[in-house]
């Protein structure tokens, strides 16, 4: 008998164990599985009935509290996180510009001149071959026309990726670093979802909008990079900004694009040029004209191709110009 219920709390110590390992999933009180976490006061509490499902959890978080931003800077200990848009991925020492010691008091000419050279000699020990080198002027590059590109910080990093993927296997050999780096660039922007044409990346790079073209489409098929379609939808707020155009144009641009597209009239166009003649469309149903010379300059694109792809959209619409 006493075998029995010593075999049978074991059991029930195991199962206990065995939940605890799981993780709780559903209030034992209700059933419920709307459980929310307390972190100030370290408890599992069930929405439904209230019940508290587990309580005295482990706080990972840091054991100092701030309330804004400068509190939070002041009292952390730990740096930056890793990043690979750095060629060392930010985990080297830097050493201050500021001449001053670590209670904020200046220091003397001696010291800084000694300061300068440990800073001229760290930035020259950052990169320890030609390689390092030529990967930390690309990742330099591809932050450059980011930045005048107005992309976002996901952008960058997954650009820095492509450009380290295509660098350790060897499909820079024999190409300029400006160009795989722009590829790179462009890339990023299409997996994102964040478009931008050749002509826009061009603009802002150092290399011909031809061989972006060729080096993207080299890299993109060596490297397997699955890239969809750029949806013509994704211009239309960008462009209808530029133009000045109200919400209703650009509602009316978007209902364009997906009525002809259903018909099968955007396979094998540009998507800057169906989105442009879409929005010079929209703006004439709308009583907001603009001129095809006004929207052909916001989309980089010619005035024949938003004539052509107009008179295709108005056609796959029934509307009679």
């Amino acid at each position: 008998m006493t075998r029995s219920t010593r075999q049978r709390e074991r059991e029930r110590e195991s199962e206990t164990e065995t939940d605890e390992q799981e993780g709780v999933e559903e209030c034992p009180e209700c059933g419920s599985d709307s459980l929310v976490k307390d972190a100030d006061r370290g408890e599992l509490i069930c929405e439904d009935c209230g019940l508290v499902v587990e309580e005295g959890n482990i706080d990972p978080g840091p054991e100092w509290r701030a309330f804004n931003h400068q509190e939070r800077q002041e009292k952390s200990r730990v740096g930056a996180p890793t990043t690979q848009t750095m060629h060392d991925k930010g985990l080297t020492t830097t050493i201050d510009w500021k001449d001053k010691d670590a209670y904020g008091r200046s220091i003397s000419s001696k010291k800084r001149s000694q300061m300068h050279r440990l800073r001229k000699w760290q930035e020259r020990i950052r990169t320890k071959d030609a390689g390092e080198r030529n990967l930390q002027f690309a990742l330099s590059e591809i932050d450059r026309m980011a930045s005048a590109l107005g992309v976002p910080r996901s952008v960058r990093e997954v650009a820095s990726v492509i450009y380290r993927r295509a660098l350790d296997d060897d499909l820079i050999r024999g190409r300029s670093i400006e160009g795989v780096a722009t590829s790179a660039l462009y890339a990023a922007c299409r997996k994102e979802g964040i478009p931008r044409s050749l002509e826009e990346i061009s603009e802002v790079s150092r290399v011909e909008r031809k061989e972006i073209g060729r080096t993207y489409r080299y890299i993109s098929q060596e490297l397997g990079l699955e890239m969809e379609p750029v949806d013509p939808k994704k211009y239309v707020p960008r462009f209808c900004s530029e133009l000045e155009l109200s919400e209703e144009v650009q509602s009316k641009a978007n209902e364009i694009i997906e009525t002809t597209a259903e018909k099968g009239l955007l396979s094998g166009k540009s998507p800057t040029g169906y989105a442009a003649a879409a929005i010079y469309a929209a703006s004439l149903l709308c009583n907001e004209k603009k001129t095809q010379r006004e929207v052909a300059d916001v989309a980089q694109v010619t005035e024949v191709t938003i004539r052509n792809r107009y008179q295709e959209q108005i056609e796959a619409m029934g509307i009679h110009s």
